[in-house]
């Protein structure tokens, strides 16, 4: 299944509305089983995700990349959309991790391998690797370097 990652605005700033269920963790978080969004609007398009389990909650950053990665179409195999129960690429919400590197917004790269896939109906999800993995990177640059050195020096 093709998914269109269209960045979608969240319908609610409250938490309720943005909880959900990760069965089987994230990649290195196993037992962490139960997800959150945070977010506030001067933050946007960053997002926080909380995830909780066995231990104190553990926090990432994470985006939403429709509008943010240019030409980002991943494809998801079809065991993980049955697993999921993705009957239609509009119900799953991706959500990418994003890693910051010395806490230089310019070095931040994004995970566009291993997108965090959530059914918008279920509110279950995943981490998964995606079926065109071989297009992208787990490293992919979020900010054009040669953009931002633009914008510096301007």
């Amino acid at each position: 299944m093709k998914v269109f990652p269209d960045l979608v605005p969240l319908a609610s700033d409250t938490v309720a509305d943005h909880r959900f269920a990760l069965p089987q963790g994230l990649v290195g978080f196993k037992d962490y089983t139960r997800g959150e969004l945070h977010y506030t609007p001067d933050q946007l398009p960053f997002l926080w995700l909380r995830l909780h389990g066995l231990g104190d909650p553990v926090h990432f950053i994470v985006i939403e990349p429709g509008g943010l990665v240019p030409d980002y179409e991943l494809e998801i195999f079809d065991e993980d959309a049955a697993s999921l129960e993705l009957r239609d690429p509009g119900d799953a919400l991706v959500l990418n991790i994003v890693n910051l590197r010395q806490q230089q917004p310019v070095e931040a790269t994004v995970n566009l391998i291993g997108p965090i896939v959530v059914n918008r109906r279920t509110h279950v999800g995943r981490q998964l690797v995606i079926a065109n993995y071989s297009r992208y990177s787990a490293h992919h640059l979020l900010v054009d370097r040669s953009a931002a050195a633009l914008s510096i020096t301007a």
